[in-house]
């Protein structure tokens, strides 16, 4: 699913209108139709009216305020009692508002909040504050009697849905550390999110939130490009490969896991375990001398090479047998085990043998950024935020950030999974897919280590790195989901992921 910028998003509209063809203020209604169905659908659900106070719906004199109207109409012509606001924050209307600023008034009253002498209601805690303030047009930070109603709404503790964005939140661009933006429980956007809902630092701008299909045209969507992209379920049943009745377990890979030290064998038990569970058709683990019996124990699956150092890794194994290699977790960063990680870059890249690599691994390259130049082309690398940080530099804002990846994968020719809600798949061509699925129970410590299997692998099965990691990513995600639903957030741990894997 691609995501698009505001400008793209605004000619799709235009786009739809002219070949549709369909008025812009019939646009309008089917957009806020919508967006009033899925009110009364969240609170009204067998027809009786489940808002707890009063209903509040504050309205720009934009089109952000022309879906408001629109929402209140059809909410009142429904039974459900709004008190509207509009905010006179400029010297003109937009067109489409107007229209439905006359249509409203003929069913109900307008409050207009003057900046000179502004009426602010008293919004009790059990209120639903429906944000139709600003919408997406927005270039700079709300201000004046826009930034006082703001501050407003977000003191009340009331239930606030915004229509399309939060109130004072840019779409695809960073904010300033004081803007005044609305925090709201729900966001209900049009045809796809927005680049904003993806990023980490404005999750408490976006609240949950909610797409709903407005019929935008198809044609538009599937000849307008744009590096950004949303990993769904369709896009996950098309990568996914099926087994062939006849396939034996040559047919899906020999992985090997350089994994472990003292320690830290748990983590090498953790991927080792997803890695079995993830379709691979044989495994061989190698641990230091310290791990062999646990290993072998914990994960009978798998074959087991020791280290000829009995605490951390010193020795890189032949590697003509392997299809996929995973190296990093608990690996530790002995002085050997950095010069181990040096000749397995070399040596893997000789080979052709596909790499993921984590955890420590990545930060012992993070020591050596002479290492970057040795990572085979098509490397999978799986950094949390902070392990990214420490290989590409700091950044400003979640933008910034997403040029790093971008950078990154296109000047060392590798993928990058970067880690956490709505993780980050970077690629080489420069496109950037964010995943849909994870839950915070998932905030604990191995569950990277699980990934590391999953994807391991995913690449000795045969997929390409970007598949594997869209793949995997979702899986690893979807695991999780799974699991919180029988464990609860805060009693989730890494080996809950394992046992709930599965495609």
């Amino acid at each position: 699913m691609k995501l698009f910028t505001v400008e793209q998003i605004r000619a799709w509209d235009a786009y739809t209108m002219e070949h549709e063809p369909v008025s812009s203020v019939d646009l309008m209604e089917r957009a806020a139709s919508a967006l009033a169905d899925w009110l009364l659908a969240a609170y009204a659900p067998t027809g009786e009216l489940r808002v707890g106070g009063r209903s509040y719906l504050f309205c720009g004199m934009g089109n952000n305020g022309g879906d408001g109207l629109v929402v209140a109409r059809l909410l009142s012509q429904a039974g459900w009692p709004v008190e509207v606001f509009v905010v006179r924050h400029a010297e003109r209307s937009s067109p489409d508002f107007q229209i439905n600023l006359d249509r409203f008034e003929k069913i109900g009253n307008v409050t207009w909040v003057e900046p000179e002498h502004p009426v602010f209601p008293e919004i009790p805690p059990d209120s639903l504050v429906i944000d139709a303030l600003l919408g997406t047009g927005l270039s700079r930070p709300a201000s004046g009697i826009l930034a006082e109603i703001i501050g407003k709404i977000n003191a009340s503790d009331a239930t606030v849905v915004a229509v399309d964005i939060a109130s004072g939140l840019f779409a695809d661009a960073p904010n300033g550390p004081g803007d005044p933006i609305v925090r709201p429980t729900h966001t209900v956007t049009f045809q796809r999110p927005k680049l904003a809902f993806m990023q980490p630092k404005l999750a408490e701008f976006v609240g949950q939130g909610h797409v709903l299909d407005i019929g935008l045209s198809t044609e538009f969507d599937e000849k307008t490009d744009t590096p950004f992209f949303l990993t769904d379920a369709p896009e996950i049943q098309r990568i996914q490969k099926p087994r062939s009745q006849f396939s034996h377990k040559g047919t899906y890979g020999h992985a090997l896991l350089l994994v472990g030290s003292f320690g830290k064998i748990g983590a090498a038990v953790l991927a080792a375990r997803a890695c079995l569970r993830s379709g691979v058709g044989l495994l061989t683990v190698q641990v230091p001398g310290c791990g062999y019996d646990i290993l072998q124990t914990t994960a009978p699956e798998a074959m087991c090479l020791i280290d000829p150092d009995e605490q951390t890794h010193t020795t890189v194994p032949d590697l003509a047998p392997y299809q996929s290699i995973g190296v990093g977790p608990g690996l530790g960063k002995d002085e050997k085990t950095a010069a181990f990680l040096a000749e397995l870059l070399e040596k893997a890249g000789k080979a052709n043998v596909p790499l993921v690599v984590d955890a420590d691994a990545l930060n012992l390259l993070s020591e050596d950024k002479n290492l970057f130049a040795k990572l085979p082309p098509g490397s999978l690398l799986t950094p949390h935020p902070k392990e990214f940080e420490r290989l590409a530099g700091k950044w400003a804002n979640d933008y910034e950030k997403l040029a790093l990846l971008r950078d990154f994968c296109q000047k060392y020719r590798v993928v990058v999974t970067l880690k956490g809600a709505y993780t980050a798949i970077g690629t080489p061509e420069g496109e950037v897919h964010f995943n849909t699925t994870g839950n915070p129970g998932m905030a604990t410590g191995g569950t990277g280590d699980v990934l590391t299997g999953v994807l391991t692998a995913l690449r000795a099965q045969g997929y390409g790195p970007v598949e594997a990691a869209k793949f995997g990513v979702f899986q690893h995600g979807l695991a999780g989901d799974r699991a919180v639903e029988k464990r609860g957030f805060s009693t989730l741990i890494a080996g809950d992921l394992v046992e709930h894997l599965g495609w």
